[in-house]
């Protein structure tokens, strides 16, 4: 195992409520590390190689399902809480892991640096989402991957009903979380092109279940 924080340290992490800092980071890892989810990831990560950009690592949920093929993965995760729930997993897993920055808007990596790109229930939370988007898609090589998996608008109307008057709640428990963003639209709006895709309802109550699985290709490159 390696965990580098490259580009940033401990020090640098933004300056958060208790909530955010000590309680959010594990509400999130029992929530998205949930057993309903490892085959979900498993699939979303199978065909990821060589150098991976990990938008929103999180916790290290993805740690366990890493394809033989990775040699390493660039972290980008704001909070330090969730980096330190991760420690374990990473010493775990073998995997090379790098934290390369904190915010996918601004990302501290070369054009072209990244062999494939992984984001995991990360588009909802991201304040400028279409920046960081068009980071991702600046990072990749050519012929490069992003493998997405996150949950999102709900095509039924009653579902998405509730979605909407759910999401100020949403957002002000769970660090801006949204329910109602569409990832394949998000994908798209950022030169993105989505291949094969699976969407459907997950274990749990429908508003935060509705998942996309994709793997996409930079369009016209």
């Amino acid at each position: 195992m390696t965990w580098s924080p490259a580009a940033t340290s401990m020090s640098s992490f933004r300056d958060v409520s208790f909530y955010e800092s000590s309680i959010l980071p594990r509400l999130v890892d029992l929530a998205c590390g949930a057993k309903g989810y490892v085959r979900w990831r498993e699939k979303t990560a199978a065909g990821l190689t060589g150098k991976v950009l990990e938008l929103g690592f999180g916790s290290g949920t993805n740690l366990g399902v890493y394809p033989a093929d990775v040699d390493e993965v660039l972290a980008v995760e704001p909070s330090a809480s969730a980096m330190r729930i991760a420690e374990p997993r990473i010493v775990a897993s073998g995997v090379r892991v790098v934290h390369v920055g904190l915010a996918g808007e601004r990302i501290e990596l070369d054009d072209s640096s990244c062999d494939s790109a992984l984001c995991t229930f990360t588009l909802c939370t991201i304040p400028d989402v279409a920046a960081a988007l068009g980071e991702v898609r600046r990072v990749l090589r050519p012929g490069g991957r992003f493998h997405v998996l996150e949950h999102g608008l709900a095509p039924d109307a009653s579902v998405a009903a509730w979605q909407r008057r759910l999401e100020p709640v949403q957002r002000a428990l769970f660090g801006g979380c949204h329910l109602t963003r569409d990832p394949i639209a998000l994908l798209q709006g950022a030169g993105f092109e989505p291949g094969a895709t699976t969407q459907r309802y997950g274990k749990g109550p429908k508003p935060w279940t509705y998942l996309t699985r994709t793997v996409a290709t930079v369009r016209d490159r």
